[in-house]
C-alpha cells in the first residue's frame, strides 16, 4: 500500500476518471486513489472492472448527490481508517493537473495543509470569464480579510493533507456546502495549529463555467464567510 491517497469526488464524471485514475496510479511518488461517487453514469461500473488489476484503488458509491465537501470529507475518513499518511484532494475533470503533484507534496508535512494556489506569482487561470475571475479574486480577499489565516486561495481543491492535520478536522462541526467547505475546513485547522502553505498551479477550467455563476453564489460565498467565522470565533487553541 502507498502512504499516500488521492481523494477524487465524482458525479457523472464517466469521460474523465479512467483516464485520470491511470495517470494518477502511473506517477514515480506513488498513490492510491478513492473515488467518491455522487453519480447516476457509468462511473461506478467503471472503476469496479479498474479495481480488478487495481489494489489500490477503492470506491466510495454514495445513493445520493451530496457535494462534493462532504465527499471529499468521506474520503478522509476512508484514509485516515486505512493508515495512510497524506491525503489528497482534486477535481475529477482534470482541471488539476496531476504533474503538478509532485510539486505539493514537495512541501508537505504531517500538520501542514498544502493548497494548489491560483492567486500565486507563477499561477494561471486558463478558460474562465473576466467576470469569474474577478468574482473569484475578490471572495478569497474577502474571505482573508474575515478568516485571518494569510492564504491567498480559500477555495481551490487541490489540497494535500498531511496525518496529523486531517486528524484535527472535526467532521461533525462542519455545516457548509460545495467549495465554502473548503474554507470551512481550513480555518477549522488554522485554530488547532496547522501550518499551511501554497504552490502556484495553472487550473484549468474544464466543467464549471460562466453558467455557475449567479448573485445566489456571490451571496452564498459572502455570508458562508461570516457565518463560519461567528460559528468558530477567533481563539487557537493547538490540538
Amino acid at each position: 500500500m502507498n502512504k499516500n491517497l488521492v481523494i477524487i469526488p465524482t458525479y457523472n464524471e464517466e469521460e474523465n476518471i479512467g483516464s485520470l485514475v491511470e495517470k494518477l496510479v502511473s506517477l514515480p511518488e506513488g498513490y492510491d486513489v478513492v473515488v467518491v461517487d455522487d453519480g447516476n453514469d457509468g462511473t461506478e461500473a467503471l472503476i469496479k472492472k479498474m479495481q480488478e488489476s487495481r489494489s489500490g484503488l477503492h470506491l466510495i458509491k454514495r445513493k445520493v448527490k451530496s457535494g462534493r465537501g462532504t465527499a471529499v470529507l468521506e474520503g478522509i475518513k476512508f484514509g485516515l481508517l486505512k493508515d495512510y499518511e497524506y491525503l489528497i484532494e482534486m477535481d475529477a475533470d482534470f482541471s488539476h493537473n496531476p504533474d503538478e503533484l509532485a510539486a505539493l507534496m514537495q512541501v508537505a508535512g504531517s500538520n501542514t495543509v498544502v493548497i494548489g494556489s491560483r492567486y500565486l506569482s507563477g499561477s494561471k487561470i486558463v478558460n474562465w470569464p473576466l467576470r469569474r475571475r474577478i468574482f473569484s479574486k475578490c471572495a478569497n480577499f474577502y474571505a482573508d480579510i474575515v478568516l485571518g489565516i494569510g492564504l491567498k486561495d480559500y477555495t481551490d481543491g487541490y489540497r494535500v493533507y498531511g496525518r496529523a492535520a486531517a486528524e484535527k478536522i472535526d467532521h461533525e462541526f462542519v455545516r457548509s456546502t460545495g467549495y465554502i467547505v473548503l474554507s470551512e475546513i481550513a480555518y477549522q485547522l488554522f485554530l488547532k495549529g496547522v501550518s499551511f502553505k501554497e504552490v502556484p498551479i495553472i487550473f484549468v477550467n474544464r466543467s464549471r463555467g460562466s453558467s455557475s455563476f449567479s448573485f445566489k453564489e456571490i451571496k452564498e460565498a459572502l455570508f458562508s464567510v461570516v457565518r463560519i467565522r461567528r460559528q468558530y470565533g477567533t481563539k487557537k487553541v493547538v490540538g
